[in-house]
């Protein structure tokens, strides 16, 4: 998956054009980028929501084949 670049230099640049003190926009910038960063872990992909839909599947039928049974069970049971 290809990752968007953030661009820490602009963000700091515009945040000092901005008129914040350069320290602390370079600061800001460097929290927005590693946060960013950090989020991109806990993202599912493509192939995790495919799995998912699979596994959710599997287990529709798995209770749509149990209920069957018991309504069939139901109806022998005088």
């Amino acid at each position: 998956m290809a990752e968007a670049a953030f661009d820490t230099l602009a963000a700091a640049r515009a945040r000092k054009d901005a008129g914040v003190e350069p320290e602390h926009a370079e600061a800001i910038a460097d929290a927005v980028r590693a946060a960013a960063q950090a989020g991109r872990e806990e993202l599912a992909t493509k192939a995790d929501l495919a799995a998912l839909e699979l596994r959710m599947t599997n287990k529709l039928y798995a209770v749509a084949g149990a209920l069957a049974a018991l309504i069939v069970a139901a109806k022998l049971i005088p």
